[in-house]
């Protein structure tokens, strides 16, 4: 048997035991691929708003990368990468054990049966109930999510999966902050959306938290104000003004939603200035860094994929957002980049999280920022000049 033959006998594994269903886990080790900082991968079945998936976790040295794929697209990784770049690969069934092994030349594979191992949860988050099971809250009926019978309006039944969402993405990464009663900032908060939601559920699990919400719009700040008050949320208020003006001295976390272009620079800013122990951004649109992409002079190497409009918006927006976990991390904390998905609004939408402490080394974040720039031809990233790198 080949190299390919056993490379091939391992992916065709994989697609069958994807297809019928008795994959449970997929592992990927010893890389010694291009990218310095990429430890292992694992992957497991999803089923998402766009079909079913092959989920994998790419794991670095400061942070974790996720990424769904197709079968066709997740046969393709794995063929590219067993042939060069991962020693090892691990395929996990209900029935069997498959295990890929790569010395110099020399491929192996070994078969080992199971008995009794349970088929994996094929959910795109873990089973889990709904974090806003009662919906006869004064402030869903204000916010226009349920009507004056405590039903969720059939207009916003994706809105409000999407507040559930997005509570079961950052209540836990509050609950897990230092702080006995954390203060928590949210850049840009438009209606108030997640802080209503995020606020409730704390209190419902017998957690105190300050919650700020800062919008620019008075007539916004006002309505949430009122409707904290209505609610009894003593905890939660609304401040006017913008996000760079904003003060968040003493607040342990840092967070914003869809803030556009810069505006989510000025929301990171603001949370390593104040210290926060989380900083938590779901970027919008990008345009500060293809803008200069477009008029500077990136490596030739790069052509095949610049000169084409559609993907230098995509490449921009992935350089834009790398850019900023690097920042991050020369800032001292570790970070995380990864796809969370939202049946109410996006089946894909980025996710930079940067947790404080246990990151590398500052020097190395630089080198590589300026490597990146150099790259890319970027003169500056907008963050930079806000930290004065």
């Amino acid at each position: 048997m080949t190299t390919l033959d056993r490379i091939g006998e391992f992916v065709a594994a994989v697609q069958l035991a994807f297809t019928e269903g008795t994959l449970t886990r997929l592992k990927l080790g010893g890389y010694q691929g291009p990218e310095a900082e990429l430890k292992s991968a694992e992957a497991r079945k999803v089923a998402i708003k766009a079909g079913e998936r092959l989920s994998f976790v790419f794991r670095y040295k400061t942070r974790d990368i996720t990424k769904n794929l197709t079968l066709n697209e997740a046969a393709l990784l794995l063929t590219t990468g067993l042939t060069e770049d991962w020693r090892s690969a691990r395929l996990e069934t209900m029935g069997f054990d498959l295990q890929f092994e790569r010395q110099g030349d020399t491929m192996r594979l070994k078969r080992r049966d199971v008995a009794g191992r349970e088929a994996a949860s094929s959910g795109h988050d873990r089973a889990k109930n709904r974090p806003l099971a009662e919906t006869s809250k004064p402030w869903l009926y204000a916010l226009g999510i349920t009507g004056k019978d405590g039903a969720v309006r059939n207009t916003a039944q994706d809105k409000f999966r999407q507040i559930n969402k997005m509570v079961e993405i950052f209540a836990p990464l509050i609950q897990g902050l230092k702080a006995e009663s954390p203060r928590i900032v949210d850049m840009g908060a438009g209606k108030g959306y997640l802080d209503f939601a995020l606020y409730d559920y704390l209190a419902s699990q017998g957690a105190r938290a300050e919650v700020i919400g800062v919008e620019l719009r008075p007539q916004l700040v006002s309505d949430g104000n009122a409707t904290a008050q209505a609610s009894g949320f003593e905890g939660l208020r609304f401040e006017a003004g913008s996000i760079l003006d904003y003060d968040a001295s003493g607040a342990n976390a840092v967070i914003a939603l869809h803030a556009c272009d810069t505006a989510t620079d000025d929301a990171i800013y603001r949370g390593i200035s104040a210290g926060a122990e989380l900083i938590a951004v779901a970027p919008c649109c990008h345009k500060q860094i293809r803008r200069q992409m477009e008029a500077g002079v990136p490596d030739q190497s790069l052509d095949f994929l610049l000169r084409h409009g559609t993907f230098m918006e995509k490449q921009a927006e992935m350089v834009t957002d790398g850019l900023r976990a690097l920042i991050l991390e020369a800032s001292g904390y570790r970070t995380k980049v990864f796809e969370f998905v939202s049946d109410a609004h996006t089946p894909k939408n980025n996710l930079i999280v940067a947790q404080k402490g246990g990151a590398g080394s500052r020097q190395a974040a630089l080198d590589r920022i300026a490597a990146v720039k150099t790259l890319f031809g970027i003169d500056k990233h907008y963050l930079e000049g806000l930290l004065g790198l």
